[in-house]
């Protein structure tokens, strides 16, 4: 190594243990629930055309999605899903209206360099049909699975790679930590 180099490599090493250390101290990114709410639309309708795609014979589409984070000061995420299930059989589609609460808890997938909600839990539910209105259970049910299947499998945010700062924190070990209203990235334990 010649002496020339020597003076850089060591201003880069200080350079990288000062930007680590500092990371480890503050919450460099956050993820709001307005842009989770975004997010989750956009893969909700493309895991739906997906399925159709695949010949499932219902469909799942959504008028609205509500995200609370932190809820009471807890590490979980509780979701209001509004919109409407229809099973596509015998050239017929029977919609029914449905509003389902669930909460769960947001992990991050530092592979998939994604944030999915596991641990799903019903709170609430109801449908709306010409033939029914209520709660029925064994709709409910079937839904409330389908639900919790695309949940685990549909992340609910994705680092965008094309973004610098983002694609650098896919870079070194993160985690999130819940707070009120948002997502925080913080360097992994």
């Amino acid at each position: 190594m010649t002496d020339v180099l020597k003076p850089f490599l060591r201003l880069a090493a200080l350079f990288a243990v000062v930007l680590v250390s500092g990371c480890a101290s503050f919450s460099p990114y956050s993820i709001s629930e307005g842009e989770i709410e975004g997010h989750m639309k956009n893969a909700v309708a493309k895991y739906d055309r997906e399925q159709l795609n695949s010949g499932s014979p219902l469909s799942l589409s959504l008028s609205d999605a509500d995200i609370t984070l932190g809820p009471d000061g807890r590490d979980v995420a509780v979701i209001d899903l509004k919109g409407q299930v229809a099973l596509n059989a015998l050239m017929t589609k029977l919609p029914v209206d449905l509003a389902l609460r669930v909460e769960g808890a947001p992990v991050y997938d530092s592979q998939e360099k994604a944030v999915y909600i596991r641990r799903l839990q019903l709170l609430e539910s109801s449908i709306d049909s010409p033939f029914f209105k209520g709660d029925l259970a064994p709709v409910t049910d079937t839904v409330m699975r389908v639900v919790a299947q695309m949940l685990e499998t549909m992340p609910v945010y994705r680092l965008d790679e094309t973004d610098t700062a983002q694609r650098m924190f896919g870079l070194v070990p993160m985690d999130i930590r819940v707070a009120p209203g948002r997502l925080e990235f913080v360097m992994a334990e």
